[in-house]
């Protein structure tokens, strides 16, 4: 299919780790990027690679009808639509929303119905990957929304990931994303205890690592983060401890809401939630496995 110029121009609202990197890798494959952010910091970035940074999502909007949302919570999505001066009153009718934060699937559904009846479209579209993920544009994303709406963003989807996979309907990418991060914050803990009943074994622990992978205990976990930000005590994904947090705090209330008894999930829940009296919110989300090493 055969972009038109319109189509080629994103906007992204939120230029942090992970909005900047997208906007990395959408110019990279030729789109041209608008950006708009709170953060001094993060528009002077933004502007450096090449976005057009305007001071207001009424400018934005004024030049784009697919816009990429990067926050860090359901309730800045909420305000960026909802808000007097958001989206829902200044976007361009048949404007194109997709939400790549990790949200509350519920909200989503309640924004994605209110957008509807404005014309409007909204794809919930968390990634995974991080900010490195994000920059080489080989995230993978979990979608929820409307069929032809994924069909529309897929051009620029299909640049920014790997791998794209619709889930349903709205909500159903969020749900996804509170699922996935639920299962990763448990294998910190698990592949944290493994290493640390291997150390006491007399195991080396990258030998255990290497081990590990090759057999059937291996998880993203033990391929990834492991290597490269937890033995060599980097602790530098871009992603925190205070926003995993409030993943797993939202992944266990999906379990609530579909009225579930996860025992091992509520394990993992418990210990997340202690870990924020050892552990600060700013710290890399990695460190969590300093408590059971």
């Amino acid at each position: 299919m055969t972009q038109n110029a319109a189509d080629k121009k994103i906007g992204i609202i939120g230029l942090g780790n992970m909005g900047n990197g997208m906007a990395q890798t959408l110019i990279r494959e030729g789109f041209s990027v608008v950006g708009t952010d709170l953060g001094e910091s993060q528009r002077t970035a933004a502007a450096a690679m090449g976005v057009e940074v305007v001071d207001s999502i009424q400018s934005l909007c004024a030049q784009c009808e697919n816009i990429i949302l990067s926050l860090p919570m359901a309730k800045h999505v909420q305000a960026v639509i909802n808000g007097p001066e958001g989206l829902l009153k200044h976007a361009t009718k048949n404007t194109l929303i997709v939400d790549t934060t990790t949200s509350e699937p519920n909200v989503t559904r309640e924004l994605a119905t209110t957008l509807s009846k404005q014309g409007h479209h909204l794809l919930d579209c968390p990634v995974s990957g991080g900010p490195a993920g994000a920059s080489a544009g080989t995230m993978v994303i979990v979608a929820g929304g409307e069929k032809k709406a994924l069909e529309r963003a897929m051009p620029f989807l299909n640049a920014l990931s790997s791998k794209v996979v619709h889930l349903g309907e709205s909500g159903s990418g969020h749900a996804a994303k509170l699922i996935n991060n639920l299962l990763c914050a448990a294998h910190l803990i698990t592949t944290a205890e493994a290493v640390a009943l291997g150390k006491k074994a007399g195991l080396d622990p990258q030998a255990l690592i290497e081990g590990l992978n090759a057999g059937s205990g291996g998880s993203a976990i033990s391929q990834v983060n492991f290597p490269r930000w937890i033995l060599n005590e980097g602790f530098d994904s871009g992603f925190s401890m205070k926003l995993m947090r409030k993943d797993v705090r939202l992944a266990q209330q999906l379990i609530s809401d579909m009225g579930m008894n996860l025992s091992l999930s509520e394990k993992a829940a418990e210990i997340w939630a202690e870990s924020e009296n050892t552990i600060a919110d700013e710290d890399d989300f990695n460190c969590i496995v300093k408590n059971h090493l």
